[in-house]
């Protein structure tokens, strides 16, 4: 298990790669609103966690959801900090520090970081990729394409970044600009010309790629998630918006869009005519279509319509929504100018990605598959794919997360009741919420009629779906993919729901 203690010690290891000493006035030219004791500073790193401070960084005070940067100034001046910068930075205090008050703390990070690194994004060709759902199979698929032997290509996403030479546990899908443009400044370093990134509507909101340079900028889709931050649709979709429209910076050279998605539609109108729109999906008026499509158990075989002309496509991944994201990624290919026939002969070698419909197998005669579904449409579309390749029924394992969007815990069990012959609901990161409210919101979503019960142990709930499956069945664990813990109280408690699994098939095998 990669703990974030760990990831925070990678990420430091990364960071002294490259700890250069830079100075500080120039990297803040333009972000100043006030200084104090600024001449001649010189500083090795920019930091927004006060436990990576090292003598000679510069600390931003940034204030986040549940914490506040500006109460962490002491300890960072404790472990050595040289420059203080934030919205709110008392100028007096702490004299022998230079302090730069700015307007916009995570702005002005993202400008400093990018100079601070020598604008690496100018120099690779970047690939960003935004929606709700499908962006890390898309961001791995793509890279599993463009990559060739001697020629490294980079990926930041929610499992893992690919740095060209060196590989790193993700800490979060979008880092922040003081990680990010050091990765990117890794990937030139280990060879990487391009780069695919996962583009979280957090990090757009956050500034984390705030001018950033993207050329690609791939739209997959938009439905209910992260309304507990957003708000409403309208809010969310306006900051996935922002890479595409120069409203985060400077505008793509291309935009790749799901021409089915109502909100990809909306986005190819509001787009200024210099950027060169390709659209994907099943309808005729796509660029990029699929048709006569065949799903079977293995994988699924689609005749495609391109620019490249017509061919068939077989593919290892399971599902119709994986024909859209192979539309994505194989757009994606063409826009950089490569040859989509010779790219698609290296599908049937993709292995698939961690905890997206990962199949679980340890010689049972029923199916066990663990995927991150955890929003509505996601669920629906991974229990519809299950339903259309099983023979016998299909079990469910889900839950909902605390302290996020109340709203879809409702819409999660309609659809988890209409999809699934039964269903067990139960823990999913709690986080600080009490887990009978989740039960009590997920609850006004029961059907008439409908097989869930609601178990609180996470382990027990995947114990008794497996106790029904019967030869042929399937049982689906949904929400959790590939992480391998359980957020209770801040604190992150081991939990693997395929380890589990394989425990549990085990242990069940022992005593029949």
């Amino acid at each position: 298990m990669n703990t974030k203690k760990q990831n925070i010690r990678s990420l430091k290891e990364m960071h002294q790669r490259f700890s250069d000493k830079v100075n500080l006035n120039g990297l803040a030219e333009g972000e100043k609103v006030e200084e104090r004791n600024l001449s001649d500073v010189q500083v090795t790193s920019l930091v927004t966690d006060s436990r990576r401070v090292t003598p000679g960084s510069a600390f931003f005070a940034i204030r986040g959801l549940r914490t506040n940067g500006e109460e962490y100034i002491e300890d960072a001046v404790e472990r050595g900090a040289k420059a203080l910068i934030g919205e709110n930075i008392n100028l007096e205090e702490n004299p022998g520090v230079a302090k730069i008050q700015v307007k916009d703390s995570r702005r002005a990070l993202a400008k400093m970081a990018k100079r601070y690194h020598g604008s690496p994004d100018e120099s690779i060709n970047i690939v960003g990729i935004t929606g709700t759902n499908g962006k890390t199979t898309v961001s791995t698929l793509t890279r599993h394409l463009l990559e060739e032997p001697g020629r490294p290509v980079g990926l930041i996403g929610t499992v893992r970044y690919h740095l060209g030479d060196r590989e790193l546990p993700s800490f979060r899908t979008t880092p922040e600009a003081a990680d990010l443009y050091p990765m990117l400044r890794s990937m030139l370093a280990g060879g990487c010309s391009e780069a695919v990134m996962e583009v979280s509507s957090h990090g757009i909101h956050q500034s984390r790629v705030a001018g950033m340079q993207i050329e690609i900028a791939v739209f997959l889709n938009l439905t209910r998630d992260h309304l507990d931050y957003h708000k409403n649709m309208e809010s969310y979709f306006v900051e996935k918006r922002k890479i595409f429209n120069g409203e985060n910076g400077k505008l793509p050279k291309i935009a790749i869009i799901n021409g089915d998605c109502p909100y990809g539609k909306r986005l190819i109108e509001e787009l200024p005519p210099q950027v060169r729109i390709l659209s994907f999906g099943l309808k005729e008026s796509n660029l990029f279509r699929a048709k006569n499509i065949n799903l079977e158990s293995t994988g699924a075989e689609f005749v495609l319509d391109s620019p490249a002309g017509s061919m068939v496509i077989k593919s290892p991944l399971l599902g119709r929504y994986n024909v859209m994201n192979l539309l994505a990624s194989v757009a994606i290919l063409h826009s950089m100018g490569r040859s989509i026939p010779d790219s698609i002969r290296k599908i049937a070698a993709f292995e698939g990605v961690d905890g997206r419909m990962e199949s679980v197998d340890k010689g049972q005669d029923y199916n066990v598959v663990v995927d991150y579904a955890h929003t509505p449409d996601a669920l629906r579309n991974a229990l519809s794919m299950l339903r259309e390749c099983t023979e016998g029924k299909v079990h469910l394992v889900f839950g909902c997360g605390g302290d996020r969007d109340k709203g879809k815990r409702l819409e999660m069990t309609k659809v988890a009741c209409a999809g699934a012959d039964r269903v067990w609901a139960t823990a999913d990161n709690p986080r600080t919420e009490p887990l009978d409210d989740i039960f009590k919101d997920m609850k006004k979503g029961q059907t008439r009629g409908s097989r869930i019960s609601f178990v609180g142990d996470r382990r027990r709930a995947i114990s008794l779906a497996l106790d029904q499956a019967e030869s042929g069945d399937c049982v689906l664990i949904a929400g959790k993919g590939h992480e391998c813990f359980q957020e209770v109280q801040y604190t992150a408690i081991p939990f693997d729901d395929r380890e589990v699994v394989r425990e549990l098939i085990n242990i069940k095998a022992l005593v029949q």
